[in-house]
């Protein structure tokens, strides 16, 4: 947009740190127009403004309020890096479908307000990726010309490769295998590196070599001891309040009538 080339360098950074990560914004997508796109809320860029890491660029307009926060996203509203919209119903049935938005005649900056981005941000790592992609297909199409030195080079980490791949597979094959004779044998059996498939680093992943298949513990239970020791406890100092603090008037007695004659 022509209006974003006029915005000065110092705004421009903002604007480029609210759209990185480094931000925190909490960035929802909805639907403008049939098109997706990112929107965000008032407070939140607010609140990015006043986090560390906005404190330690340079060449940014300072803030250390949050009128001084309001003041900056005022400013950068007439660049129209982000608009002013209002958030109407779900797209469609589900509850997690993206909003329906609109731009709203009024532009002006409020924390409860929704705003959508009109700004990608930065896009140096976007072309990047694209040099890098096309150099990638023309090499791969120009292989027949390579040297026989690059080619054998290439035909011996494919084939590592490969090499690796099928281990893996035989490796989980084989685990699979021990683990449904040791569950016959020796139950509830036994897993050859148990961690090969969680979600931890590599070395993490064949330690333990083996490990008993175990079920895991409820923490339901715990749970309920605790809500039990608790509600027992409540119980205890309740009556022993009461057993103080009641009125000698309120005692029950109990007397013999006699019969009337």
């Amino acid at each position: 947009m022509e209006q974003q080339a006029k915005a000065p360098q110092d705004l421009r950074n903002v604007v480029n740190f609210l759209r990185s990560s480094k931000s925190g914004m909490k960035v929802r997508v909805g639907i403008l127009s049939g098109k997706r796109i990112d929107y965000f809320k008032g407070r939140s860029a607010a609140k990015a403004l006043l986090s560390p890491a906005y404190a330690k660029l340079k060449n940014v307009p300072p803030v250390t309020s949050e009128a001084d926060a309001m003041k900056v996203m005022a400013g950068l509203l007439p660049f129209a890096f982000f608009l002013r919209v209002e958030r109407g119903s779900a797209s469609s049935s589900s509850s997690s479908a993206p909003k329906l938005l609109s731009i709203t005649p009024i532009q002006q900056f409020a924390p409860l307000d929704y705003y959508a981005w009109f700004y990608e941000g930065s896009q140096w790592t976007t072309y990047i990726g694209g040099v890098a992609m096309v150099a990638v297909m023309l090499a791969g199409v120009m292989f027949p010309l390579w040297p026989p030195v690059m080619r054998l080079g290439v035909w011996y980490i494919s084939m590592a490769v490969l090499g690796l791949v099928s281990l893996f597979f035989a490796l989980a094959i084989v685990r699979l295998i021990f683990y449904i004779i040791t569950v016959i044998v020796a139950s509830p059996g036994i897993w050859i590196f148990p961690k090969l498939f969680a979600d931890v680093g590599f070395v993490e992943s064949f330690i333990p070599l083996w490990e008993w298949d175990l079920p895991k513990k409820k923490s339901r239970k715990r749970r309920t001891e605790k809500e039990q020791q608790i509600s027992t406890t409540t119980v205890e100092v309740i009556e022993a309040d009461s057993g103080s603090s009641r009125p000698s008037s309120r005692n029950a007695r109990v007397e013999d009538v006699p019969e009337e004659s």
